[in-house]
C-alpha cells in the first residue's frame, strides 16, 4: 500500500525528481494491523514526514495470513546452533518457515522497487531492528534479537537507510536517519545513470562539508577514489563509491565536526563581514559547540551570508540543506 502525497516545490524535491519512497511498518501509519487490532500511529511520521515521502506500508504478520486480532508471537532460540524460531506464545504454533519465505520474497521485491529507506516498529518479532526479546527454551528473555523480516531486508539491502521508530525520538538519530535517506536518493540517482567522472567530481564536491561533519577519513577515502576514477569500470566505481558514501553518513555527526564544517564555511565570508558581523558569526558557532543553541542557529546565519554575498561554492553545498527544512531536524541538534 502506498500513501500518495502532493509534489513539493522546495529545493530538495526539485533536485531529487521522483518522490522519495520509504518503507514503513504499516501500524505506524495508523493501519489497524496489530495483534490486538490496534495501531501505533506516529504523528510526526504521518503528519510531517508524510508530506515529503511516498510510504510503502508492510505488515509481515498480517501479510503471511495471520488474522487481526491474532495470537501474539515471540522469538525463541531453538537448540545450540543459534537458530531462532517465530512461535505463537500460547498455542506454540511455529510460523518460522512462513515468515522467512515471505520476508525473503518481500525484501527482494522492495530491493528492486526503488526504495530509499525503511522505518521499522520497535520490539516486534517480525519488524524489530534492535534488541528484540529472544526467549531461551527455559523461557528466559534476552534483548539480543532482530525481527525476521527486518533481518531479511537488511541482508537484501545492506546500504539502505533503516531505523526504528522508537529511536527516531532521539534528535541526533532522527537527523542522521533523514540525512541518510535523502543522501541515498541523491547518490543512487547519480550513479544509476550514465554518469561521467566529471559528474562524480561535481557530486563529491557538493557533498564535501556534509561528509566532513560525519567522517573526515571517509571523505578523504572517497576523494582518492574519485581522483583515480578515470578508466575504472563504471559499475564497479559506482558500487564502491556508493558503499563508502553511505558508510560515511552512517557515522553520527558530532558537535566538534559540525563546528569544523561551520568554521570552514565562515572562512568564505569572513573577509566580507565587518568586525561585529565576524564576532556575531563566531559567537553563534561557539554557542552551538557549547550546546547553548541548536545547529539551526549558526546554519541560518551562514545561509544568510551565502545569499547576501553570493558565495557560489557554499550555495551548492548539500550540507546547508540535506533534507526538507520543514522537518525542522536541525532545530533540536
Amino acid at each position: 500500500m502506498t500513501h500518495d502525497v502532493p509534489s513539493r516545490p522546495g529545493d530538495s524535491e526539485a533536485a531529487l525528481g521522483a518522490p522519495v519512497r520509504v518503507g514503513i511498518s504499516a501500524c505506524l501509519l495508523g493501519q489497524k494491523v496489530r495483534w490486538n487490532a490496534g495501531h501505533e500511529k506516529d504523528a510526526f511520521l504521518v503528519g510531517t514526514v508524510g508530506k515529503f515521502v511516498e510510504w510503502v506500508a508492510v505488515c509481515p504478520e498480517f501479510e503471511i495470513g495471520l488474522g487481526v486480532p491474532r495470537e501474539t508471537l515471540r522469538l525463541v532460540a531453538a537448540g545450540g546452533d543459534g537458530a531462532v524460531r517465530l512461535v505463537a506464545r500460547k498455542s506454540g504454533t511455529d510460523h518460522t518457515e512462513a515468515m522467512n519465505a515471505f520476508a525473503q520474497q518481500r525484501a527482494a521485491g522492495l530491493a528492486a522497487d526503488d526504495l530509499d529507506g525503511f522505518i521499522f516498529k520497535k520490539e516486534s518479532p517480525s519488524c524489530g531492528l534492535f534488541r528484540v526479546r529472544t526467549y531461551s527454551a527455559a523461557g528466559m528473555p534476552s534483548r539480543n534479537g532482530q525481527g525476521l523480516f527486518a533481518a531479511a531486508l537488511v541482508a537484501a539491502c545492506p546500504e539502505l537507510p533503516v531505523e526504528e521508530e522508537g529511536r527516531l525520538h532521539d534528535p541526533r538519530l532522527r537527523e542522521n536517519f533523514f540525512e541518510r535517506l535523502f543522501a541515498w536518493r541523491r547518490v543512487k540517482t547519480l550513479l544509476a545513470g550514465r554518469f561521467s567522472v566529471g559528474d562524480l567530481v561535481a557530486f563529491h564536491s557538493r557533498e564535501k562539508l556534509l561528509l566532513m561533519a560525519h567522517d573526515p577519513k571517509s571523505y578523504q577515502l572517497l576523494g582518492r577514489m574519485v581522483a583515480k576514477a578515470k578508466g575504472r569500470p563504471r559499475a564497479e566505481l559506482a558500487a564502491d563509491y556508493r558503499k563508502q558514501f553511505m558508510a560515511a553518513l552512517a557515522v553520527l555527526a558530532t558537535p566538534r565536526r559540525h563546528v569544523n564544517a561551520l568554521q570552514h564555511m565562515a572562512g568564505y565570508v569572513r573577509d566580507q563581514l565587518d568586525a561585529p558581523g565576524r564576532a556575531e558569526l563566531a559567537q553563534a558557532i561557539g554557542d552551538f559547540g557549547k550546546g547553548l543553541v541548536p545547529l539551526i542557529v549558526p546554519m541560518t546565519l551562514i545561509r544568510h551570508y551565502v545569499r547576501r554575498f553570493d558565495v557560489g561554492y557554499l550555495a551548492q553545498q548539500t550540507y546547508l540543506d540535506p533534507h526538507p527544512k520543514e522537518l525542522m531536524l536541525r532545530n533540536h541538534v
